[in-house]
Formats: structure tokens, sequence, C-alpha cells
């Protein structure tokens, strides 16, 4: 389990190994990259240093070329259907939260449908279904139930729901269910029990092996990420990284996706984020793509405008379009959502930019078909 490997090194000390790079070690780091070779880890720790702020073009260059080489032009687009914001735990930074007093709700079969009605006549066939954490309400019954109406509309269908035992994870695999996404928030252990004050959310290490109960159980695809500002960036992408390697090399027949959310404005009074500027979030993306080139990127609409369209096809892979962040908000109703969106942009607006950049917009890759095994007697 990956908290074997996490115990070996405190989140300080992730930070300082960062922070003790120097610019022989940069440049020998994009020496490698020049050569076309994969960054090894302590060469990715040097791309994260402050210093490596001036070499951001050269970064940016050899990040293309990978995302080229490895994905080609296209970018896989998906849409998030949130089917509850009932929770029970109290993430102090989440709108969700369960001290904030908005109103709540569970979709019931037939809202699945008229939201999935809206989202298949857009085009989507990739989904990703979320929750939030009351584990009563949104049971493995339920999340059965809501998946068999889904995927008849949809060929790929991922959670993102509260962590789960590996038993569980196999039925919902069963059940036509291919991605697991487990954004572990931060993976700093002082500041995660700080801002998870109750609920099964507080147990920090069940959530940091959830990705490999995921692994074990079979996920074809899993996503990993670190909420940016909850905590120090540079020791959160240390243990990103680390983390995501981990995987790879641990379930190789599953593909590993990496998300770099920042924090956005939400229901509730957190005002302790750490701001993490563009600059920097852009060379920790140019370092993850230069480390793990095989790795899908994925992008959310948290983000302006302006930086999702400068960075799409260069590091990032995977993109939400047009997304809604409360239960039902597709095919109407009070607005419940869960953070502030920045790209409110169209499907068609967003996939129009992408082809005017040479990029082919993806809204199918996978079939359930793959899943089937041919009988070859006969």
């Amino acid at each position: 389990m990956y908290t074997e490997l996490f115990d070996q090194i405190s989140f300080s000390e992730a930070k300082e190994r960062v922070l003790s790079k120097s610019k022989l070690d940069i440049e020998s780091a994009l020496h490698s990259s020049h050569s076309g070779k994969p960054l090894n880890f302590e060469e990715y720790l040097s791309l994260l240093h402050p210093s490596a702020d001036s070499y951001l073009e050269e970064m940016a260059e050899y990040s293309l070329a990978w995302t080229k080489r490895r994905f080609g032009n296209t970018i896989s687009l998906y849409m998030p259907m949130y089917l509850s914001n009932e929770c029970r735990s109290s993430c102090i930074y989440c709108g969700f939260s369960f001290e904030n007093k908005i109103p709540r709700k569970t979709l019931n079969e037939s809202e699945i449908r008229a939201e999935s009605e809206v989202l298949y006549s857009k085009g989507i066939r990739h989904l990703l279904i979320l929750t939030g954490e009351d584990y009563s309400i949104t049971n493995l019954e339920y999340l059965r139930s809501a998946v068999t109406i889904l995927k008849s509309y949809f060929d790929s269908i991922s959670i993102e729901i509260y962590p789960m035992d590996q038993e569980k994870y196999e039925v919902l695999i069963g059940e036509g269910v291919e991605g697991l996404v487990v954004y572990q928030e931060t993976y700093d252990p002082e500041v995660y029990s700080k801002y998870h004050l109750r609920g099964m959310k507080k147990n920090m290490r069940y959530r940091l092996d959830a990705p490999d109960r995921g692994g074990l159980a079979g996920f074809r695809r899993i996503g990993v990420g670190a909420l940016l500002g909850l905590s120090d960036p540079y020791g959160e992408m240390f243990r990103l990284a680390e983390h995501a390697y981990y995987l790879t090399k641990k379930y190789w027949r599953t593909t590993i996706q990496i998300s770099l959310p920042r924090m956005r404005p939400a229901e509730g009074e957190f005002d302790k984020a750490i701001f993490v500027s563009d600059r920097e979030y852009v060379r920790f993306l140019f370092a993850l793509r230069l480390f793990l080139p095989d790795s899908g990127l994925v992008q959310s609409t948290r983000e302006s405008i302006r930086m999702r369209n400068h960075l799409a096809g260069m590091p990032i892979t995977h993109m939400s379009v047009e997304s809604r962040t409360d239960p039902g908000g597709y095919s109407g109703g009070e607005e419940l959502k869960q953070f502030e969106i920045e790209d409110t942009r169209k499907i068609e607006e967003f996939t129009e930019m992408l082809r005017k950049k040479g990029l082919d917009p993806v809204f199918k890759d996978f079939d359930r078909a793959f899943f089937q095994v041919p009988d070859r007697m006969n």
C-alpha cells in the first residue's frame, strides 16, 4: 500500500527536498528532457523549484513534444454529474461541508434520467459521477441503481465519491464503472487533521490507500490529485508525483491520471487558502508531464478561460466542459453548487477553440465491449 512509502519521509522533509535543488540540478533535468528521456524523480523535483521559473519556455516546449508523442492532438472531454450534495463530513474548505446550511438534494431515478438526457444530447459519452459523503443516503445500492440507468446513456462512467472497500469497488466495476477518482485534498497530515473535523473523511490513511484498493479491484483508470491551496504546494507536488508514480508501477494495467485543482470560492467562511500563482501552477504541470509522460493530465472548469486555452494539448489531455457542480443542475432547479467555476463556455464554443488550435475534441474513446473477452473456442 502507498501508506508504507508515505511513512518513509515527512511532509516537511518532502518540501525541503524540493527547495534544496540548485540551478545546476535544474539545468541537468532540462538536459535530460532535451535528450528525449522522461525525468527521474529527482530531476522532476528540480523543475518544481522556484528557480525553474526562468526556464518555463523550455519546459513548455518539451512538455508539448511529450504530449503530442503520447496523446497526439486529442483532448478527451467529459462532464461531471453530481448525484447528491448530502454530506456527513466536515471539510471546512468545501461548499458541501456538513456545517454549511445549504439546501441538500439527492437525485432520484427520474432526475438521474433527466440529467442524462441533457448530457447525452450534448454529445457527452464520458461521465464522472460525484456525491458528498453521506454513506447512508448514497450507499452501494443507490450507486448500483444509478449506474444501471447511466450506462444506457454513457460509454465510460467514473466515480468520484467517498472511499470504499475493495469489495464494494468490485461490485461497481461489475455494474459498469471503469474509472475511479480519489483526490487526497492534501498530503500534509497536520493540515489534513485541521481541515477535516468529522466523518469518515477524517481517516487520512484510509483515503490514502483508496487508489490501491481501486487498483486491486481492477479499475481501468484511476485519477489522483491534490487541492492546491490547502498546504505548502512544494510538499504537495512531491507527494502527488510520488503517489502517481507508485500507482503506475504497481498497477501497470491501469491508466493513472492526475489533476491539480486550485482552491476556488465556495460556501462557508474558509479564508486560509495558500496562493498558488499561474506561473507556479503551469510549472508544476510541465514538470508532471516531463516526469510521467504516459499519464493523462486533467483540468476542470475551475480554471480561467485564458489558462485552459493556453494549456490545452500542451500538458493537458483531459478536460471537463460546461460543468455544473450542483445535483440536478443540467436539467434545472435551484443552485446547490459545491464551488465557483471559471470557464462557463458551452460545448460548441469550447470545441471550436480546440479545433482552432489544431486539436481534436474526443467525446468517446472507450466502449464497454472492450471488457468482453471473445470465446476463441467458437
